[in-house]
Order: structure tokens, then sequence, then C-alpha cells
């Protein structure tokens, strides 16, 4: 089978999505029989991430008017002249919903859209009006004459429903790709942050619904209790979305805030010596897909904060997290939790994160289950276990 994987960007202007979707598409023509051709649309990153994707070679599209909505004029032509089996999309309310659904139409052949938390609540009330116009020229249909949505967790199921769309939806995790061997590389931030303090991690878009300005609120009440927080030192890792960290870097300077260190993004080796050089992880998040900063902190065996909001309750079961909520006081009161725990406590922690990542959340277990939704969608095969239709 050839899969068209259809994406409003192949690179990292697109977060977190642009790595689970280069993931699976490469662990699905390493460890399946399915081939995988990918349609991006330009932007400022293309170029330099473009290899990212080998063994795979995307076609890349330009884009005319606003980013925003990507509007790209060959698209459509593009996807046809693929001839794909099927098409599998990534994001929604984008132009590239409005060509998946005029290629179904001509085509009649299946497409499925990994929805990647977009209609969760937080989601869906953000930019809002927007939304409902979207929804009303397009998006809806194009959720409704899919053949599967996929979801990773049973929250974003119920989102889903919530948002009264009754198509077929397959339940499948996010992967992460188990880090390599030991590195040398020295930490990123050795001019900032002194060695004899531990660093709390975040890692992500830096985003109001991050949770960013409660956990600035939540440290700044910290420190001013001084104990064990002096301590440590928060580094925040990612890139701006909107000019929210000009916000956060100003109430960090009004506050006094000098254990806190905006670090600007990170990928490739330089991620990696972020989560190898960290103590602990936080994501303090309003709303989540399913996060993979999470997963990849647990991957390096990091304790990890995070908020019942990131749709990964394993972790809680699991003794691999501690809970908080996107609250100032509640964060507070978190931090203080790890601050007061002990080296061995941490590292236990995240141990118990690094086994629940290998028993559930490799990109070769998430390929096998991808491909069984693939087969089912032409025919093939019987729906797999995680394909709900009520």
């Amino acid at each position: 089978m050839t899969v068209g994987f259809l994406t409003p960007s192949v690179s990292r202007a697109l977060g977190g999505i642009y790595e689970i979707e280069r993931n699976l598409a490469q662990s699905l023509v390493q460890t399946t029989s399915a081939e995988v051709e990918v349609i991006g649309l330009e932007d400022e990153h293309t170029e330099e991430d473009l290899s990212e994707w080998a063994p795979l070679e995307p076609t890349v599209l330009p884009v005319t008017g606003p980013t925003s909505f990507g509007y790209a004029p060959d698209l459509l032509d593009t996807l046809l002249d693929l001839n794909a089996d099927l098409l599998h999309s990534h994001v929604l309310w984008r132009y590239t919903s409005v060509a998946s659904l005029q290629w179904v139409r001509q085509t009649g052949r299946p497409h499925l859209i990994t929805i990647n938390g977009m209609l969760d609540p937080w989601a869906v009330n953000n930019s809002r009006w927007k939304k409902r116009i979207a929804g009303w020229l397009y998006e809806h249909a194009n959720l409704r004459e899919a053949t599967c949505l996929q979801v990773n967790t049973e929250k974003e199921y119920q989102a889903v429903r919530d948002y009264g769309v009754d198509t077929p939806v397959c339940t499948i995790p996010n992967g992460v790709a188990l880090p390599e061997e030991e590195s040398s590389a020295e930490p990123p931030w050795t001019d900032q942050i002194s060695s004899d303090q531990r660093v709390l991690l975040f890692l992500g878009r830096i985003h109001p619904k991050k949770g960013l300005q409660e956990l600035l609120e939540g440290w700044k009440q910290v420190q001013s209790e001084g104990s064990n927080g002096n301590s440590w030192a928060l580094a925040i890792v990612g890139w701006d979305d909107g000019g929210h960290r000009s916000e956060l870097e100003h109430f960090t300077r009004e506050a006094g805030l000098s254990s806190v260190h905006f670090l600007g993004s990170m990928f490739g080796d330089e991620k990696a010596a972020v989560f190898r050089h960290a103590d602990a992880f936080i994501l303090p998040s309003h709303s989540e897909g399913l996060p993979m900063a999470v997963l990849e902190a647990w991957s390096y065996g990091l304790p990890v904060l995070k908020t019942p909001h990131c749709n990964l309750p394993e972790g809680f079961e699991a003794n691999a997290a501690m809970k908080v909520i996107p609250d100032a006081e509640a964060i507070a009161e978190g931090l203080q939790r790890l601050f007061g725990s002990s080296a061995e406590q941490r590292a236990s922690m995240g141990d118990r994160g690094r086994s629940l990542v290998e028993r559930k959340f490799t990109w070769p277990s998430v390929a096998e289950e991808m491909h069984k939704v693939y087969q089912w969608m032409l025919g093939e095969r019987s729906a797999p276990s995680c394909v709900r239709f009520e």
C-alpha cells in the first residue's frame, strides 16, 4: 500500500507534531510493508529540517498568502498525481483540510485524520470564532467524511464525540525514540546556571496553554519561601508563539527571578543534551493531546511534574510523575514536593517513567498498530481492537 502523509509543515515550525509525524512515517517504512509519500508546505525552517526525514524525501510546496492558513495552489493536483491508496493528514483548521476533503470527494479513497488534541475544549475555544467559520466552511465536512480519526487517549476520544463527530475513531498513542548511549556533550546552560544547582526543565512551545505564567508565579512563591527552592534553576527551552515569551520575560524581570532562564529553541544533539543534564521535567499545561516532551523526559529517566490535562494518567498510576494543576498555588506545592525529595526518590521515579515508555510508547509498536488500521481502511482485514464505532 502507498500512504500519502499530508501536513502543513515538514519542519520544527509545527512543534511537537513535526516529531510525531516524522517518527511515525519513518517507523512505518522501517517496520511494516507500507510505502509512505510525504507532502508538506514550505516554511522558514523547511530547508534545515528536510534531511531529518531520511530515508523519506518529502515533496514540499510553496504557500501563497497567510502562513497560518497555508494556501498552496498546487496541493490538490499534487495529491491527485500521487495516486496514493489512502491519505493520512495530521492537522486541522488549515488549507490541508480543504485539500484532503477535495481529494476524498474526487477519488473516493479512504482518509485518516490524526486529531493531535485539536478538538479538546481548550483548543476549540482558542480563536473560537475563526474555528467556527472554518468548521462551517470545510472542517466539519472533512471530519465527517473521513474514514477514521486517530486520537491518542480516552479523553481525546471523548472530546471528539463531545464535538459532535461520529466518524469511527482509533485510539493509538504517540511513541518516542529511546535515547542512544550516554554522550559527553556539555549542558547548553553552562554559562548561565551554576554547576551546583539542580535543573528543572520545561521544553515545548511557549504559549499560554502550556501554563508557564502559572509556573513562574508558583516559582516566585517557592523562591520567596527559601528552603530547597534556592538550589534549583528553571530552564525554559522552546520556541516563542505569538510573543508570549516577552510577556513571561517581563514578569521574570519584575519578580526578580534570577534562577529562571529562557534558552530558546533546541533540536538534535543540543536537545538531547538538555534532557541528559536536567534533573526533572515539568509540563503545567492547560491542554494537550499526548505530549511528546513528557514521553521524551521519561525516556531519559527524568521525574516529571505534569497536569492531568497532559492525558497520560499511566504516569500517575506508575508513580512516574507528580500531579499538579495549572494554578500558581498548586504548582508551588508541587515544586516544594519535588525540591524536598531525595536524589534516590527522583531517580526511582525516573526509572519508572523509562520502564513505562519501554512497555507502551515506542514507535515500532505504534507503527504496527497504525498499519493494521490502514489495512482495515483498505478492506484487507477486519477492524483492529483500537477502532471504535460508537
